[in-house]
C-alpha cells in the first residue's frame, strides 16, 4: 500500500467513526447544555439532575440508531477485512 491508500483509508476509518458515534454525541452534548440552561436559570445544582436525563436520552438513542451503527460497523470491516485478504 502506497502512502496515499494509507491516508485513503484513514480517512474512511475516521468517516465511520464520526457516523456511529456522532448522533450520541450530539445528542449527549445537546441534552447537557438544556439541563445547564436550566439549572443555571432556576439555580439548581444537583449532579444527578444532570447525570440521569442524559444517561436516559442517550440510551434511548443508541437503542434507536443500533441498527444503523451495526450496519455502518458491518460494511467498514467486510471493506477492511476484504482489502486485507487482498493484500499481496
Amino acid at each position: 500500500m502506497d502512502f496515499d491508500a494509507n491516508i485513503e483509508q484513514l480517512k474512511l476509518a475516521y468517516w465511520n467513526i464520526l457516523l456511529t458515534a456522532g448522533p450520541v454525541l450530539a445528542i449527549a452534548l445537546a441534552v447537557g447544555l438544556l439541563v445547564g440552561i436550566i439549572q443555571a436559570a432556576t439555580s439548581i445544582n444537583e449532579s444527578t439532575l444532570s447525570f440521569v436525563p442524559k444517561l436516559a436520552v442517550v440510551l434511548l438513542t443508541m437503542a434507536l440508531a443500533a441498527g444503523f451503527m451495526m450496519t455502518t460497523l458491518t460494511d467498514y470491516f467486510t471493506h477492511v477485512f476484504d482489502m486485507v485478504a487482498n493484500m499481496h
